[in-house]
């Protein structure tokens, strides 16, 4: 790890910075939209399918096949800026028919804005979409607790396997709704899985390691660090 972050000041980019607001009496649907709704419709009127207001918070349904370069476009973008991916989740409907949503949220730090975009996935095609893995870093683990629970598969991702299920699991996706509560396999059979599951082999070294991130603690820290000082116990 050799990148530096830098410093983003919450709300830099407005004119006129205040206090944020604790918003009151929000209406359930409609209200003011997030204005990136509308300029995404503007910059890409052939991938914005439509927008809504819930709860004051604005969501974007945007065509799957053209997520890579939507979300490039919200980050980069000076007008937008939406630096910060907080997560990445997927919604399935009791009904059939309904396909499945992928969801995007995100934050734009220097506009003070929160805009979350969804994706639909039809359930009789294969579970694919682009990953955003290379604009965020951040989707890395986020992605994977997708697929391991819904079998979204994040096209692009550089290390997509399960993360909260072991990987040789076999019953399938937890969180899909045709899952049965208590799993596909008998309990005798779920117990001689997991007893023969070897838990070392779960986490790579290199999830695991931390040496990478030790040049880029401050001077003190290390040096602190350095002296084999333990603090916090």
């Amino acid at each position: 790890m050799t990148d530096k972050f830098d410093i983003v000041t919450t709300g830099s980019a407005l004119r006129e910075v205040s206090p944020p607001i604790t918003p009151r009496n929000v209406q359930h649907r409609g209200g003011e939209p997030n204005p990136s709704a509308s300029a995404l419709a503007a910059r890409f009127p052939g991938a914005v399918q439509r927008s809504e207001v819930v709860w004051g918070e604005t969501a974007v349904y945007v065509e799957a096949s053209r997520i890579g370069e939507i979300m490039q476009w919200l980050r980069d973008d000076p007008n937008q800026r939406y630096d910060y991916l907080s997560d990445v989740t997927a919604v399935e409907y009791r009904d059939f028919e309904t396909p499945i949503e992928v969801v995007w949220h995100l934050r734009s730090l220097p506009f003070r804005r929160f805009l979350r975009v969804k994706a639909m996935l039809a359930k009789n095609a294969p579970l694919e979409v682009p990953s955003v893995w290379p604009l965020w870093k951040a989707a890395d683990w986020m992605e994977r607790e997708c697929y391991d629970m819904f079998g979204i598969r994040f096209v692009g991702h550089p290390d997509l396997r399960r993360i909260l299920m072991w990987e040789q699991y076999k019953e399938g996706f937890p969180l899909r709704k045709d899952f049965p509560l208590r799993g596909r396999f008998s309990r005798a059979e779920q117990l001689r899985q997991a007893l023969t599951q070897n838990p070392e082999a779960k986490y790579s070294m290199e999830e695991l390691a931390i040496a990478d991130a030790f040049e880029d603690l401050p001077a003190d820290m290390r040096k602190r660090l350095g002296t084999g000082e333990r603090t916090g116990e």
